[in-house]
């Protein structure tokens, strides 16, 4: 009698040992068990990278492990996105993405080696930059109405510069010339330098530039800014309204950044992930460094975030249609 009670204890002892180590909120509890490495799928120094830095600075510290940022720039950054696609799904790598590598790329490029919807387990959002449109001083016109009338009166006539084929400049403006019927030609460069030099000598008359890059411009009056794209008017050029402001609505062309981690990753740990990275988000500090950057924080639950990315492939895909773009 007393063997077999002995006997029954271990029994039932162990099946309860078995249930929580293999249950989904054990997962969680036991996680994260290792170093967790961020693909950042862009050079070191932008702000794709700077993000990453920062929240795994921040994320390491709560969580209590490190946070390793793993640099794989190339290819419009394809090279990086498939890296983190084929990673384990186990919450130890996740990936920034934002609005070229999950949205833009699928009309871009005719066969992908990712699919930014079934290859990935989104977490959150985390910034959206805003762009500023600006032109040569000799461009005679005062406002946004006032373009889009002389776009629309003198077609193709004014030139704009962008970084290249597909880059978010030519697309911004591809939206811009749907949504307004206003014409100008595109002039691509191999980088936003050579486009910025072109643009300061008048070769070429319009642009859509992030703000850091084109603040020093527009405070010696170099260029004049339109519009910017953001929700709100940005504290570094607060005397530029939105494009809301400046008349035209439903012009959305921020480059939206997030945290995404492999498809199959635990939904505990996804959730964990989105509850560890929001409260980084929500300090106040952090706020503040990219606000210098013309950049929002924002942040949603993974599903919300999933909706976002499959609403915003259709959109780039009839853009990038529109434009004649292909990066093959």
């Amino acid at each position: 009698m007393h063997s077999r009670l002995i006997r029954f204890i271990i029994a039932a002892t162990g099946t309860i040992l078995l249930g929580t180590v293999s249950s989904p909120a054990a997962w969680a509890q036991a996680y994260p068990s290792k170093p967790i490495r961020i693909i950042v799928p862009a050079a070191a120094g932008g702000i794709t990278d700077i993000l990453g830095r920062a929240v795994g600075q921040k994320l390491s510290e709560q969580i209590g492990q490190p946070v390793v940022i793993d640099n794989k720039p190339g290819a419009n950054g394809i090279i990086g996105m498939e890296a983190a696609a084929k990673a384990a799904p186990d919450g130890h790598t996740l990936v920034v993405g934002y609005t070229a590598t999950l949205a833009i790329n699928p009309g871009l490029y005719s066969k992908l080696p990712y699919d930014p919807v079934k290859d990935f387990a989104p977490i959150t959002p985390a910034l959206s930059l805003s762009l500023v449109l600006i032109a040569h001083p000799s461009v005679p016109a005062k406002n946004l109405k006032e373009l889009i009338a002389l776009g629309k009166a003198k077609p193709g006539q004014l030139n704009y510069g962008t970084a290249g084929i597909g880059a978010t400049g030519h697309l911004a403006m591809e939206l811009f010339k749907t949504l307004t019927g206003a014409d100008f030609t595109h002039v691509p460069y191999k980088g936003n330098a050579p486009a910025y030099t072109d643009l300061l000598a008048g070769q070429v008359q319009l642009m859509f530039a992030d703000v850091p890059g084109s603040l020093g411009y527009i405070k010696a009056n170099r260029v004049h800014a339109f519009a910017i794209t953001s929700p709100k008017r940005s504290p570094m050029i607060p005397d530029i309204p939105t494009v809301t402001e400046a008349g035209l609505t439903g012009f959305e062309p921020n480059i939206v950044f997030g945290f995404l981690a492999p498809a199959g990753t635990p939904k505990d740990i996804v959730t964990r992930l989105n509850t560890e990275i929001i409260k980084v988000l929500k300090d106040p500090a952090f706020g503040q460094r990219f606000a210098a950057q013309a950049a929002d924080v924002v942040h949603s639950s993974p599903e919300e975030y999933a909706g976002y990315i499959k609403a915003e492939i259709p959109k780039w895909t009839k853009v990038v249609k529109a434009s004649g773009a292909k990066a093959d």
